[in-house]
């Protein structure tokens, strides 16, 4: 395991080795998903919809099933505060 170190700007950088491994340049969307006690990056390249459009079932589902996603995170948020 590689460990990182968060700035005071929130920031972390992913490490060398990984980001060659992973082909992450500059630019790179990454969803950032939370997990009980982790944090998950999420490459959200350009295959990444259409591999979550056949999870989903149509196009159509995808859009319903990031929205209900979204209303469960924003609940969750709130309930924190």
């Amino acid at each position: 395991m590689t460990t990182a170190v968060m700035t005071s700007k929130g920031q972390i950088v992913i490490p060398a080795a990984i980001r060659k491994h992973l082909n992450i340049k500059k630019g790179t969307r990454l969803g950032v998903i939370e997990q009980e006690d982790r944090i998950v990056l999420q490459l959200m390249g350009p295959g990444y919809f259409e591999r979550m459009a056949g999870f989903a079932g149509t196009k159509k589902g995808l859009v319903a099933a990031l929205l209900k996603e979204r209303a469960v995170e924003r609940r969750r948020e709130d309930s924190k505060w």
